[in-house]
């Protein structure tokens, strides 16, 4: 087998990551894109927080995470708070709707991962969770 370059690879990489995409879009008939999954995620997660830490752990950038948030409080699922003791920080927070709108995200995600991770044996899946851990760990 010819070796390939790395434009290729990040080619292909790019082809089943547009392609996670697009069926996600297809069947989360939400309105609601990845990003706005992973911030709500991130406020189960970890509580309210406020917009930069949010944008920081995700690695998006600020007018983005602005971008997102609007969304998400516009459909109540999460809200703006204030800091009692300093009325200039604002937290955002998760709400009960948005709490089911992510189980309904991961349920649909479940089935989407099925969908693409059928075709590979377990030992498959694990050595692509590897691979995609050490190629994300930030020692690069």
């Amino acid at each position: 087998m010819a070796e390939q370059t790395i434009f290729e690879l990040i080619h292909l990489m790019d082809k089943v990551t547009n392609n996670l995409i697009i069926q996600w879009n297809k069947t989360f008939n939400e309105d609601l894109g990845v990003s706005h999954i992973l911030v709500l995620g991130h406020l189960k997660k970890y509580g309210k927080s406020r917009p930069s830490d949010i944008a920081k752990a995700l690695g998006l950038t600020p007018p983005t995470l602005t971008h997102l948030t609007e969304k998400i409080v516009q459909k109540n699922l999460a809200i703006r708070l204030n800091d009692e003791s300093d009325r200039r920080i604002v937290y955002l927070g998760i709400t009960d709707k948005g709490i089911d709108m992510l189980e309904k995200a991961n349920k649909e995600g479940e089935i989407l991962r099925k969908n693409l991770f059928e075709r590979l044996t377990e030992q498959d899946r694990q050595q692509l969770l590897k691979i995609y851990t050490k190629l994300s760990s930030e020692k690069n």
